[in-house]
C-alpha cells in the first residue's frame, strides 16, 4: 500500500527577542517571544533527504533578530506581518507558499522613583501576555491577536441557580458568589491587506479590546460564567469595528466558602478556599453575522 506525504510545516519556534529603542534618554522596550512557520515545496527533503528547497531554521531565526534591528518593532503584529511577507514573497524560487508567525509579548512598566522615572528602569508587569498570530499566503494576510493569563475577578453581582440536578449534584446553588477567571481571549481582525486599507493603529487596538473585555466583566450582573463570556465578546464588537470575531476561555476559578462552624465563627461571604484544580472551563465564539469564524477551537 503506498504512502502519502501530508500536510507539512517547519521553522523556528521561540525566539526570545527584547528591542530596546534608544533615540532619546528615556528608552523604550518590546519584549518578545517570536515563533516562525513556514509552509510550501519542502516534500523533496521529506522523501529524498535533498535539502535544495530547505532554508535553515537557523538563518529563519536570524531574520527575525536582522528584522527586529533593521524596521524597530512598533507592535506585535506590525512586526509579525513583516516577516511573513518576507519569507513568502522573497522565498528561493518562490517554495516558500505560506508564512506563519506567532508572536508573544511581555509587559513592562517604568519605575518610578518619586514623580519622575529614570528613564531606562523598568519592572515586568503581572502574568498577562499579549499574543498574535499573522498568517500571509501571498495574496492575504490573516491576524488573530490576543490575550492569555488576564487573571480578573468580582467579589459580588455574581449568581449560578436553577441549573439542571440529577442523582449526582451535590453543588448548592449560590445568590452571592465570586467569579474569578483566568482570561485566554483571541480576536480576528477584518484587514486581509489586499483591498487597499491601511493596517488597524494596532497597539491602540489591543489597549482598547482589552479595556472593553475588563469593563464588560465589571459591568455584567452574571448568572452564569457563560453569560458574562458572551457580554465580553459582545462590547468588544460593539465598540471596535476592526474587529469581526471575538473567542474566549474562561476557567472558573472557583471560590468556596469555608466551614466556620466548628471554631464557633459564622461566614459570611469573608473567608474563602480558592481553588486551582480542578475547575470548570467556559469557551464561545462571539462573531459578526455574515462572517465565517477563522478563530481555531482550542
Amino acid at each position: 500500500m503506498a504512502h502519502v506525504l501530508g500536510q507539512n510545516q517547519y521553522g523556528k519556534a521561540e525566539n526570545r527577542i527584547v528591542r530596546v529603542r534608544r533615540d532619546s534618554t528615556r528608552h523604550e522596550i518590546k519584549d518578545l517571544n517570536v515563533s516562525v512557520s513556514l509552509r510550501g515545496e519542502f516534500e523533496d527533503v521529506h522523501l529524498t533527504g535533498s535539502n535544495a528547497n530547505c532554508l535553515p531554521t537557523d538563518s529563519i531565526k536570524n531574520t527575525v533578530y536582522a528584522f527586529a534591528k533593521k524596521y524597530g518593532i512598533e507592535s506585535a503584529e506590525g512586526f509579525a506581518l513583516l516577516l511573513a511577507r518576507h519569507f513568502v514573497e522573497h522565498s528561493e524560487r518562490g517554495v516558500v507558499r505560506s508564512a506563519r508567525i506567532r508572536v508573544e509579548e511581555y509587559t513592562w512598566d517604568r519605575i518610578r522613583s518619586g514623580p519622575t522615572d529614570t528613564g531606562h528602569s523598568f519592572v515586568r508587569s503581572g502574568q498577562e501576555v499579549r499574543t498574535t498570530e499573522a498568517v500571509y499566503d501571498g495574496d492575504r494576510f490573516r491576524v488573530i491577536s490576543g490575550l492569555r493569563d488576564l487573571v480578573v475577578m468580582n467579589t459580588t453581582d455574581s449568581e449560578f441557580w436553577g441549573y439542571l440536578k440529577d442523582r449526582y449534584t451535590t453543588l448548592q446553588e449560590a445568590y452571592d458568589r465570586i467569579l474569578a477567571t483566568q482570561v485566554t481571549a483571541r480576536w480576528a481582525f477584518d484587514f486581509h491587506g489586499n483591498d487597499g486599507r491601511r493596517q488597524p493603529e494596532w497597539n491602540q487596538s489591543y489597549q482598547e479590546v482589552r479595556r472593553h473585555l475588563l469593563e464588560a466583566f465589571a459591568d455584567t450582573y452574571s448568572y452564569s460564567l457563560q453569560q458574562t463570556l458572551h457580554a465580553m465578546g459582545t462590547r468588544v464588537l460593539d465598540h471596535r469595528p476592526e474587529v469581526d470575531e471575538v473567542r474566549l476561555e474562561l476557567p472558573n476559578k472557583h471560590h468556596f466558602l469555608v466551614d466556620l462552624a466548628p471554631f464557633g465563627l459564622k461566614n459570611e461571604n469573608e473567608v474563602y478556599f480558592a481553588a486551582d484544580r480542578m475547575y470548570g472551563l467556559i469557551e464561545g465564539t462571539v462573531h459578526r453575522e455574515g462572517i465565517t469564524p477563522v478563530i481555531p477551537v482550542s
